[in-house]
């Protein structure tokens, strides 16, 4: 869903305006991103707090709602994201996570996500996972295609990173 600004927005506005809730930024349009629910916002804290705690072990760093820059003149927001040690210090990154973590309420639209994780694979992010906030369900679209989750663990091809969705409760 796209908010009505009145007009276009330049690049440059949009980089220096503090926008509460975060909006993404294509082509010169603000786009509203559904967060500010309990559910949404608990498995958000759940999974950055998941991901802090095991940084060290798996070599990485795990931020929450971080902006980054997947074109000229497109910047989307990830709800978690988890990238690959040293990780770059741009304040907005310009190189893909490893993780990118949708976190799915009942507002959002299927066309409006497929249409930005299509262009989180092609900015290069590995693994895109959809997460509905509710029932804790999930799938992992990769470059190779999409899939669904077994036994409610999501894993990263390659790498020791294992997440037990129904197990964040008690971690």
């Amino acid at each position: 869903m796209t908010m009505s600004t009145g007009g276009r927005v330049s690049e440059e506005e949009y980089l220096r305006t503090v926008n509460e809730p975060d909006y993404e930024f294509e082509d010169g349009v603000l786009i509203d991103r559904n967060v500010g629910e309990i559910d949404h916002s608990w498995l958000q804290a759940a999974l950055g707090a998941y991901f802090f705690r095991r940084r060290k072990l798996w070599d990485i760093e795990a931020y929450i709602s971080l902006t980054h820059r997947i074109r000229e003149g497109n910047y989307r927001v990830a709800d978690v994201c988890v990238h690959r040690r040293p990780s770059s210090k741009e304040q907005i990154p310009t190189t893909p996570p490893l993780i990118w973590v949708e976190i799915l309420s009942p507002k959002d639209r299927y066309l409006r996500v497929s249409d930005k994780t299509s262009q989180l694979l092609e900015f290069g992010v590995p693994n895109v996972w959809w997460i509905d906030a509710e029932t804790l369900e999930a799938i992992i679209h990769t470059p190779q295609g999409m899939r669904g989750v077994e036994h409610g663990i999501l894993r990263v091809e390659g790498t020791p990173i294992e997440v037990p969705l129904h197990g964040l409760e008690e971690d």
